[in-house]
């Protein structure tokens, strides 16, 4: 593992070299027209450092690029699933969980966050309908905010290790059983499952979001996972150590309770995997408005995570180094909207600011792209394809997301309290 790490960074060095190279050469023919001070500021945000990232990433996955099977375990375990105001989804979301093939006893908590629509109906009836040898409890929380429902769900857990399942999230049959081989086997503090998109065909914000899940954020979890570093064990699907997380204290009560709970198991240096083979499909925002809230609250979460752990106190160098990659996103965001869209600007009024650089990193992210969807290929597990959504998510997702995350930076920045919905 060690070995892997090194040599992929040593690549994304060499990548990096060539790169420098070619940007002083790109940046003294923008000498007398921008300030160089600016220039170089805008060369590594949009080319140099995502390229040392990306192709770093890619030379690491590829290195893994077989996923690994673990023997099948019988453990009795536990699902928390939170609801509030989820009458539209949580009936498929548990039958989804009666339906796993599993090997041992599952225990669904189905925790009422205040609901004040028919969620607890739904609840009701599902687990009077319920013939599967799961069972199916459901709590009342009447305390607002997605940690305090998980908190209550957790007080519950008789079982070593417990997964996470959001109400608007829908499992593969098998989802159950590999998540749990994995953090079984593994002895993991938390493991993260693969999400695809469910709603895919609802917009094109939502067709966007299903390349995002399939190639971007399955990418980083991929690469992080390898060396059991997952930043961030996601609430909507996950297994984790009861023991460990009731060390910490549970889930905090902020906007990225998920992410700040991944980081303090890391920072006690437990391991934190991904397991590719357990899929969920999840509903995602299908208005813009929808994804920028989301957006926002996930560039808020990841402050909140880097406050409560720096990079240079996470347990590991691995958790240490991708936690540090996550403090340098802030900084492409911002390179990337006073960059990139001003140098897109600026080329249709005849001064090439974006250069030939900026082509190479996006060749690579092509690359990574399509390398990490063959991965997601070889599972066998059905996912969705459009062409526009392809496309858009290639011209127009960026600027989305880092609009968002600079807004959510910005509301931390100025200690605005946020609310879960």
């Amino acid at each position: 593992m060690k070995r892997k790490f090194i040599f992929s960074l040593l690549l994304g060095c060499c990548w990096l070299a060539v790169s420098v190279f070619f940007a002083i050469g790109w940046a003294r023919g923008l000498e007398g027209i921008l300030p160089m001070l600016y220039v170089w500021w805008v060369i590594i945000g949009i080319a140099l450092l995502p390229g040392f990232l990306m192709s770093t990433m890619f030379f690491s996955n590829l290195m893994h690029r077989k996923p690994k099977t673990y023997p099948n375990t019988a453990q009795n375990t536990t699902i928390i699933m939170c609801a509030h105001n989820e009458e539209r989804h949580i009936g498929r979301a548990i039958h989804s969980i009666l339906q796993q093939c599993y090997a041992g006893h599952i225990r669904l908590i189905v925790v009422d966050n205040a609901s004040t629509d028919n969620t607890k109906r739904q609840i009701l009836t599902a687990a009077a309908n319920n013939r599967s040898h799961c069972s199916v409890d459901y709590v009342y929380c009447p305390a607002p905010g997605k940690a305090n429902a998980l908190n209550t769900g957790l007080k519950l857990v008789c079982t070593p290790y417990f997964l996470t399942v959001d109400s608007d999230t829908y499992l593969e049959k098998n989802a159950v059983q590999r998540i749990m081989n994995h953090i079984v086997c593994r002895k993991s503090a938390c493991v993260a499952g693969n999400l695809f998109v469910n709603n895919t065909h609802e917009s094109v914000f939502s067709k966007m979001q299903n390349y995002d899940y399939l190639l971007s954020i399955a990418s980083i979890k991929r690469f992080q996972g390898s060396y059991n570093s997952t930043l961030v064990a996601q609430g909507a699907f996950s297994a984790y150590n009861t023991c460990e997380v009731r060390k910490i204290g549970g889930w905090q009560d902020v906007m990225g309770e998920d992410i700040v709970l991944t980081y303090q198991l890391l920072k006690k240096g437990l391991t934190s995997g991904y397991e590719s083979r357990a899929v969920g499909y999840t509903v995602v925002p299908s208005t813009l408005k929808g994804l920028y809230r989301q957006r926002k609250r996930w560039g808020i979460g990841m402050i909140e995570g880097l406050r409560c752990v720096p990079p240079w106190k996470q347990g590991t160098v691995y958790s240490g180094y991708f936690a540090g990659v996550n403090l340098c996103v802030i900084y492409l965001d911002l390179a990337f909207l006073f960059g990139f869209v001003p140098g897109v600007i600026f080329a249709f009024l005849g001064c090439h600011f974006v250069g030939l650089l900026t082509l190479y990193a996006l060749a690579v992210s092509v690359i990574l792209f399509w390398s990490m969807y063959r991965y997601q290929k070889t599972l066998g597990i059905p996912f969705h394809n459009s062409v526009s959504g392809f496309i858009c998510f290639l011209l127009f997702f960026q600027l989305i997301q880092s609009t968002a995350a600079l807004h959510g930076y910005l509301t931390c920045l100025f200690h605005r309290k946020q609310q879960w919905k």
